[in-house]
């Protein structure tokens, strides 16, 4: 099982700012259930107009930043902030 926990960049190390989002049989499915939590985020808080890098400042500040534990053996493990980083890119255009 991968548990995937969801921490806030804005109280970063303070684990009474963390929670569980929930078990996942699979790698595959627990690295799903942590994008959506930074595409909901990012999609939240994106207005028109706004560049890629406020909104990356915006989530490194505020965000919610899924990790997903254990991370399996061969794989790099999921990093929220490169993923956001790639997904404000996409929404920003």
């Amino acid at each position: 099982m991968f548990v995937v926990r969801v921490a806030d960049n804005f109280h970063y190390m303070d684990e009474d700012e963390t929670c569980t989002l929930g078990e996942f049989p699979t790698w595959a499915e627990a690295v799903t259930a942590a994008r959506r939590v930074v595409d909901r985020w990012l999609e939240e808080q994106h207005r028109p107009g706004m560049d890629a890098e406020a909104l990356f400042a915006q989530y490194t500040a505020f965000g919610e930043d899924p990790y997903i534990v254990p991370v399996p053996d061969g794989e790099a493990g999921f990093s929220a902030w490169d993923y956001a980083k790639q997904r404000c890119a996409a929404l920003c255009g």
